[in-house]
């Protein structure tokens, strides 16, 4: 099929997704399709429909980051990765829903409603990046790009039966992406396939001198996947796979196991001892960096603007609580009382402490001789829609086995691995030393074509 071709069948499937209520799309016009398919769109993404998430600044659709105070926002530039992939002949064909600012594990935290799981529409598509996961998963684009600030690709990626891929921090440029937890966020993307991320991964990867953070390295080349894993070390740790572990995401980690093993790869158990304060310790820093990164929403420079005839003071109350959903409000609170004087050192300083503790477990377990970790992805497979939107501590325990690759600055992939009883999909972690991103992927395509009998190669 050539590209104009391909597009139109994209643009078709877009608007049947929108059509059966999936809720996955925040921005779309068929012209805006159509416009970019007359530009040269030769290169290695040639003619491919991607999707963006709302938080990732595009010049062709506005960006609201999913909520009320930025509805309507059009950014004056672009992502510098949403840049490359135009260049590398990519098309931008919408932008998708996520939990707001990307805050949430279920896309059920959206200004705009929430986003629906693509093949059973009472469970949740995971989040932050929901949208992204669920166009990619009903084969709406054939690409998308999310972001990561404590799971939020690969999570969703499990539950929705799809690849789902982080980055070492800094191999992906942050510019122009809209700011949650700074030393935390990450670009990140989706696929059917695992070539089908890394197509994407090797035209986004590279220094970007726009981003401070960004690495000074050459964009990704992950080349031909080895014909096997023979050499490959692969650790278990024992902490992700406690007594009361789900059954089917235990039976889905043996079979990646036993597929890795096939594959001439050995397997050790190995302890990563801090691993059960991950998810508290996410919880106090990434809170405590949006509310540093949420305080310019007031009113005056962009977005909506409540109550300016009332005063400044007023006018910021009316605009930021107006502007921000229940989620987002309740994580500026946490954040600023975890900064706040008395409590800084009790709170903030312990997390990051611990923060480096959590690095030094992984660093210490790479050190010795393995080369990739395997763990699940989720602790269980997608959940009904509000089964926990009023209980966000068992919500935060969705991200208990991926938020330690972000406090890590570590590279990780989601990879399916089967499905429950009910059909509900289930996915497996790899997770690699800093700057080995080439390395997990060549792995994950591996792995991907052993578990699923070669349907996803």
């Amino acid at each position: 099929m050539n590209a104009p071709d391909r597009l139109t069948a994209a643009a078709d499937a877009i608007e049947r997704t929108m059509a059966q209520g999936l809720n996955a799309v925040l921005a779309y016009e068929r012209e805006t399709v159509v416009r970019q398919v007359h530009r040269d769109i030769s290169g290695p993404l040639a003619g491919r429909a991607i999707g963006i998430k709302d938080n990732i600044c595009t010049l062709e659709y506005p960006t609201t980051c999913a909520s009320r105070i930025l509805a309507g926002y059009q950014s004056p530039y672009e992502a510098t990765a949403v840049e490359r992939i135009k260049a590398a002949g990519g098309i931008i064909a919408c932008k998708t829903n996520l939990d707001e600012f990307a805050m949430g594990s279920s896309t059920e935290h959206s200004a705009f409603g929430p986003t629906r799981h693509p093949h059973f529409p009472d469970r949740v598509p995971g989040g932050s990046s929901g949208g992204s996961a669920a166009l990619v998963a009903s084969g709406a684009v054939d690409v998308a790009l999310g972001s990561e600030t404590g799971g939020s690709v690969r999570q969703p990626a499990a539950f929705c039966g799809i690849v789902g891929f982080k980055p070492s921090y800094g191999r992906v440029s942050r510019f122009g992406l809209v700011a949650f937890g700074s030393s935390l966020d990450q670009i990140a993307v989706f696929g059917r396939r695992v070539q089908d991320v890394i197509d994407v991964v090797e035209v986004i990867t590279g220094h970007d001198p726009n981003d401070s953070t960004s690495l000074a390295e050459p964009p990704l080349d992950v080349g031909r996947p080895p014909a096997d894993l023979d050499g490959v070390v692969v650790g278990l740790p024992v902490e992700c796979f406690p007594d009361d572990l789900d059954a089917d995401v235990r039976a889905a980690c043996d079979r990646a196991a036993d597929a890795m093993r096939a594959g001439g790869a050995r397997l050790r158990p190995v302890s990563l001892p801090h691993t059960e304060l991950a998810v508290a310790t996410y919880y106090v820093i990434a809170p405590a960096e949006a509310s540093a990164n949420l305080a310019r929403y007031d009113g005056v420079r962009y977005g909506q603007r409540r109550g300016a005839d009332a005063g400044r003071e007023a006018m910021y109350r009316a605009t930021r609580g107006a502007g921000f959903g229940p989620e987002v409000q309740r994580r500026i609170l946490i954040g600023t009382y975890v900064l706040s004087a008395g409590y800084y050192e009790a709170y903030y300083g312990r997390a990051q402490a611990t923060r480096a503790r959590i690095a030094a477990d992984y660093r210490h377990v790479f050190a010795n001789g393995v080369d990739l970790l395997l763990t699940p992805t989720t602790p269980g497979p997608a959940f009904r829609m509000g089964e926990h939107v009023h209980d966000p501590v068992a919500m935060y325990r969705a991200d208990q086995f991926v938020c330690g690759a972000n406090l890590a600055g570590l590279p990780a992939v989601s990879v399916p691995a089967g499905a429950t009883g009910a059909g509900l999909p289930l996915g497996v972690q790899l997770i690699g030393s800093v700057g080995a991103d080439a390395r997990v992927l060549s792995a994950a395509a591996l792995l991907a074509s052993h578990v699923a009998g070669g349907q996803l190669q």
